[in-house]
């Protein structure tokens, strides 16, 4: 049987007006600290946030989901979070915040291929 591995996941969302707490599911970011993994995904689906709240500056949107990608990967131009080790890019990215980009809270599971668990994830939440 292979190993399993501890991992945390939270799903990132887009909440246009944060005092109604409505929500759009756009991401997911991965972390397990034994395999040294942390990588997000996301996709607008343009069409139904612009539905949901046509005033939504799709642009702005994702200028700032590109800052998870900096952060997970570690690059310099994500700021002095990025320099930051695995799990504690992992917390400050899942952090409790107020604004129109938010993750839910961590929920963990146990994988053997992060990448598998990644896409399923995804699949599930997002898409």
């Amino acid at each position: 049987m292979p190993e399993r591995y501890l991992y945390e996941y939270a799903v990132i969302r887009v909440v246009p007006r944060v005092e109604r707490e409505e929500f759009i599911n756009v991401g997911i970011i991965l972390f397990s600290k034994r395999k040294k993994f942390l990588r997000a995904k996301y996709v607008l689906h343009e069409e139904k946030l612009r539905m949901l709240f046509p005033e939504i500056d799709i642009e702005e949107i994702r200028v700032n989901l590109q800052i998870f990608d900096r952060i997970c990967s570690g690059s310099r131009d994500g700021g002095p979070i990025a320099g930051l080790d695995i799990p504690e890019r992992f917390r400050w990215l899942t952090a409790v915040r107020s604004t129109i980009i938010q993750t839910s809270r961590p929920h963990p599971g146990f994988l053997t291929d992060p990448d598998v668990t990644f896409d399923k994830l995804f699949d599930e939440f997002v898409m």
